[in-house]
């Protein structure tokens, strides 16, 4: 699919942004001694894994 540059760069922007989040709460999580707390930090690193792949599949289709 043909996106437009500014489409791609969003799509770059946002991924940037998701790994950030990623990284805080894989690390964050380590700390973490409450396990309510625990489990949804590691929702939040499944669903943002999930949403990278996503990111990726968009990026290798837009330079095609």
């Amino acid at each position: 699919m043909n996106y437009a540059l500014h489409e791609v760069l969003e799509v770059h922007e946002m991924a940037a942004f998701k790994t950030t989040c990623l990284t805080k709460s894989k690390t964050m999580k380590a700390l973490v001694t409450d396990q309510l707390l625990k489990d949804i930090m590691q929702q939040d690193i499944d669903v943002s894994t999930r949403q990278l792949q996503e990111y990726a599949s968009i990026l290798s289709n837009a330079k095609q």
